[in-house]
């Protein structure tokens, strides 16, 4: 439980990096993009947010992967297949707690999932907020 514990809080502090660094990058280039109008810069800060949760998603991906075939720490099952997508496909639903159902885990590895739905609620809460800052911008101008 300590491995999936640790390796939680590792993606948990990368994911609010690599979150906290798209948005800071964008927030610096939406300064400086005053000829571009004002709905072209709210496509681009969603394309950049989604850019950073499916980087987020295959990195929960990537390490259920690595708990389960390295470390032995869980299995999954349901309508699992043993692919690659399977992984990317499951973290996609628990970071957005979705939650299907048709693929669930198994042992240890349950940690680190539960802690990808809380830190899936937290990063997208934190995209709504940014976007909502940046929409009353674009209701104010002219």
């Amino acid at each position: 439980m300590i491995r999936a514990g640790l390796i939680s809080t590792l993606l948990v502090v990368a994911c609010t990096f690599i979150h906290f660094e798209v948005l800071s990058v964008l927030k610096s280039s939406l300064g400086r993009m005053t000829t571009i109008p004002s709905r072209a810069r709210l496509l681009f800060v969603i394309l950049a947010a989604m850019f950073s949760h499916l980087l987020q998603i295959t990195l929960f991906g990537a390490a259920c992967f690595l708990l389960r075939d390295k470390f032995a720490l869980g299995t999954f099952g349901g309508t699992f297949s043993d692919k690659f997508s399977s992984f990317i496909y499951f973290s996609t639903e628990t970071y957005t707690s979705l939650g299907f159902g048709d693929i669930y885990p198994v042992g240890r590895i349950r940690l680190l999932t539960g802690i990808e739905a809380l830190t899936g609620l937290v990063m997208i809460g934190w995209t709504a907020s940014f976007t909502y800052l940046e929409m009353t911008k674009y209701w104010r101008e002219p």
